[in-house]
């Protein structure tokens, strides 16, 4: 089983491309490449889930990574951020008051819906690019600047070394 294809422009930055310039642009016409020009929050969302998609959305697409597509799964994320932060501080609260500590199966269920949130969150934020490990795999290298020769500045214009 191979490896997954890189696009022609990582593999040409890692400056580990053997391919002839028409394999190169037949390569990069067949790459597909998914729109960013509707980048909206669907209706769905309260306002304040709304500010919080428009915030990630601005990130992802600053960094090069946010796509027409990926509008629902932000979507996703960003609700079940919301459930998640709203389940901690109703723990919290059951914590501190005195007969929360009553009811430990109560307790109980809020701290595994909670795990549940929580584990949608990381998988959704690793799915968007949103953690460091899969900003990591997402990276593009920037090229090496090539040494400058010392020598070039004898070289004649004509490329004869004769100053």
């Amino acid at each position: 089983m191979g490896r997954n294809k890189e696009p022609i422009a990582l593999v040409e930055m890692k400056g580990r491309s053997h391919k002839t310039k028409a394999e190169k642009e037949k390569r990069k016409k067949e790459e597909i490449h998914a729109p960013a020009e509707n980048i909206l929050p669907p209706d769905f969302l309260s306002s304040k889930e709304k500010k919080r998609f428009a915030e990630i959305a601005k990130q992802l697409q600053e960094i090069g990574i946010m796509a027409d597509l990926d509008v629902p799964a932000l979507a996703r994320y960003v609700v079940a951020e919301a459930q998640y932060e709203t389940l901690t501080q109703l723990i919290r609260r059951n914590l501190l008051c005195e007969n929360g500590l009553d009811q430990p199966e109560t307790l109980t269920k809020l701290l595994n819906a909670q795990d549940k949130l929580f584990r949608q969150c990381r998988s959704s934020a690793a799915d968007l690019g949103m953690t460091i490990t899969s900003r990591c795999r997402i990276v593009i290298p920037k090229p090496e600047e090539k040494p400058v020769n010392p020598f070039s500045k004898f070289e004649s214009k004509d490329g004869s070394g004769v100053g």
